[in-house]
């Protein structure tokens, strides 16, 4: 009997998978769990889910500390935003799916199979990153039976299939953010319950008092918070505790998916907007102003790429590469100040700032100011050139 590993979060969709694996394809079923920093009983849930169903094995891979360096920390570097929002979702994708083809491989199995819907985007990114990684064939026992919802539930109760209590609502998460969909948040008319949100405050039940927090970078990573050194994990886990419990990070957006389709998303992702802002603000002060339009430029391509799945794409690898070598200089400290949902920040120093006080200064000679004459005179000389032309015609 050929192997498949499946991966596996317990779910309606991946426990229903599991028996049509068995069923539908003949296979003997191996589950894998790959933790990106879900809640803990989402690590547990699969594995006695696992138990319960049937599947021959189940791993548990710790992928944490990997995800938060490799992974969160370039969505830092890189200000990658999609349509406004930092990716979450998209960037644990390719590193779960890396892990379970490692899976693959180590159990001589000839498929991996996922639980994905063709309507998403998750089929595009786990498959892409599947085929650069292994030869293996891919299942996705969901989409090739064109089941809705409704008859995956039925076939689970037809099938003794146990499952979690109902959620009203589907909800990926890891450390780097939390995305909310489904249910009536479908209907971009209704408004967003506050029983949506996990990580963040309303504005209403945020601290009356403003908090200031200070956010150390060293080669574009941040380091310290509060003049706290943490490794990178415990890091994204302070930044969402901080900015959450101030009404940071709450975004309610219409996205267009890979597949043309638009969706209405919910997403808490508080740390990640605060670093984000934090970063690209150090950024301001040390990079020159081509600098600045180029990285604005890698942003948008970075962002697109991850977002579209293309995490083994050659450009992602060249942008990480003139990334890297840009954010050597990115050292420096930023206060930022929080308040009810608003943030703004307040102080940035860098000893690599192209900023120069003297210069700038009205109080200091710094530039000799006469020496401008010349130069203003003959800006946009076209334009002037331009308009006597314009009146020869009018």
């Amino acid at each position: 009997m050929e192997k498949v590993v499946l991966a596996f979060s317990g779910g309606l969709d991946t426990s229903v998978c599991v028996k049509l694996l068995e069923e539908k394809y003949g296979m003997e079923v191996i589950t894998a769990c790959v933790d990106v920093g879900q809640p803990e009983d989402e690590i547990k849930r699969p594995q006695e889910a696992a138990d319960k169903i049937g599947s021959s094995k189940h791993y548990t891979i710790d992928a944490k500390d990997e995800f938060a360096k490799d992974y969160a920390f370039r969505c830092i570097k890189t200000n990658s935003l999609y349509e406004g929002y930092p990716l979450s979702t998209a960037y644990a994708r390719p590193l779960i799916a890396k892990k379970i083809v490692e899976i693959a491989e180590k159990e001589g199995a000839s498929t991996i199979a996922h639980g994905c819907t063709g309507k998403g985007n998750d089929q595009f990114r786990f498959e892409a990153t599947i085929r650069s990684e292994s030869d293996l064939d891919i299942v996705a026992p969901v989409r090739d039976y064109n089941l809705t919802r409704t008859e995956e539930q039925e076939y689970a109760k037809e099938h003794g299939i146990p499952l979690p209590s109902e959620k009203i609502y589907s909800i990926d998460e890891n450390i780097w953010g939390r995305s909310i969909e489904g249910g009536l948040l479908e209907n971009p008319a209704n408004a967003a319950p506050e029983d949506i949100y996990a990580w963040t405050s309303s504005t209403e039940d945020a601290p009356d008092t403003p908090e200031i927090v200070k956010i150390e970078f060293v080669n574009g990573e941040p380091v310290k918070i509060n003049d706290e050194e943490l490794a990178p994990v415990a890091l994204i886990r302070k930044a969402n505790e901080i900015a959450g419990k101030n009404a940071i990070g709450r975004i309610d957006m219409i996205e267009d998916r890979i597949i043309g389709l638009k969706s209405r998303e919910n997403y808490e992702t508080p740390g990640a907007i605060l670093l984000i802002t934090a970063h690209q603000a150090l950024e301001k002060l040390i990079f020159s102003r081509e600098e600045i339009k180029f990285a604005e430029m890698i942003s948008q391509k970075y962002a697109e790429l991850v977002y579209d799945g293309h995490w083994n794409e050659p450009l992602r690898e060249d942008l990480d590469a003139v990334n890297d070598f840009m954010q050597r200089r990115v050292n420096g400290i930023v206060e930022v100040r929080l308040h009810k949902g608003s943030m703004k920040v307040i102080t940035k120093q860098s000893p690599c700032a192209l900023y120069n006080q003297e210069d700038v200064s009205f109080d200091d000679k710094g530039i000799d100011q006469r020496e401008m004459i010349g130069m203003v005179k003959y800006h946009d000389i076209q334009g002037a050139e331009y308009s006597k032309v314009k009146k020869d015609l009018e």
